[in-house]
């Protein structure tokens, strides 16, 4: 018998079941990684005075921004 059919029998479900929901798992802790982070204190005061900053003037995407897309262009 395998482990993931120990493991399935064990938890009271069937393999695939259990291969299903250890899936779910595993995908909803990598998407966790895109969505959450922990930073220390000192990492947390730069992040949020960075996000406190005025923003900057950048010439050259305000112009970007201004001409039409590649996709406009026809």
């Amino acid at each position: 018998m395998s482990t993931i059919s120990r493991a399935a029998e064990s938890a009271g479900v069937s393999v695939s079941a259990f291969i299903l929901e250890s899936a779910a798992e595993r995908a909803e802790r990598t998407l966790a990684d895109q969505r959450h982070f922990v930073l220390t204190g000192e990492q947390w005061r730069a992040f949020t005075e960075a996000l406190d900053r005025p923003a900057r003037r950048i010439p050259q995407l305000e112009k970007l921004l201004r001409e039409p897309s590649i996709l406009e262009r026809a």
